[in-house]
């Protein structure tokens, strides 16, 4: 798969089987693609929590908010939740700004991912100080974003936005999920 097609099918997906194991090798594998990435003056900021258990993977679940744009959907049913989450954590002994490290970090995680066969979610609407508590977290690690994992169980497809000019996602009547996008015109202010 060229970078481009591995771009393409890298999208946010929500539902996933959760029976399906995501094996710490590959969460692994997952955060040494994120440790090759880029970071600011090479500080290495960022830290990562690893869960694939049902145990913790509920305490992670609690507190997450899943689909801005879907407003009468309150997240996945069990059985197509996650089946594993990688928290990126700040690691203010480090530094204290973080500046788009993450942001960097997750998209390297997601083609890792998406080249593995998984699906994934980057979260960035997270009840930060209740997931603290409940995982046990120390403070010197700030909460940056949570990537959900598993195996997709739902059909995303991207499209050209409609006449409307809305990029709100939205799902059909037979629950497939649509992306409407800019056209690369729309994009690009000056060409060459």
């Amino acid at each position: 798969m060229d970078l481009k097609e591995l771009v393409i099918k890298s999208r946010s997906y929500r539902r996933f089987d959760e029976s399906f194991q995501v094996d710490g090798e590959i969460l692994r594998h997952l955060v040494q693609l994120a440790q090759y990435s880029p970071t600011g003056n090479n500080m290495q900021p960022l830290k990562f929590w690893l869960s694939n258990t049902p145990e913790m993977n509920q305490k992670i679940f609690q507190n997450l908010g899943w689909a801005g744009s879907l407003k009468n959907w309150d997240g996945p049913e069990e059985g197509e939740r996650p089946a594993a989450y990688i928290i990126i954590l700040g690691d203010t002994d480090i530094q204290l700004n973080f500046g788009v490290d993450h942001g960097i970090a997750a998209q390297s995680i997601k083609l890792g991912a998406t080249e593995k066969g998984l699906g994934s979610c980057m979260i960035a609407s997270v009840q930060r100080e209740a997931l603290h508590q409940s995982l046990g977290i120390p403070k010197r690690y700030q909460i940056l974003l949570v990537l959900a994992l598993g195996k997709p169980v739902e059909m995303v497809v991207t499209e050209p936005i409609g006449a409307d000019g809305s990029a709100k996602y939205y799902r059909d009547a037979d629950g497939v999920h649509h992306v409407p996008k800019r056209s690369l015109n729309e994009l690009i202010v000056h060409d060459v």
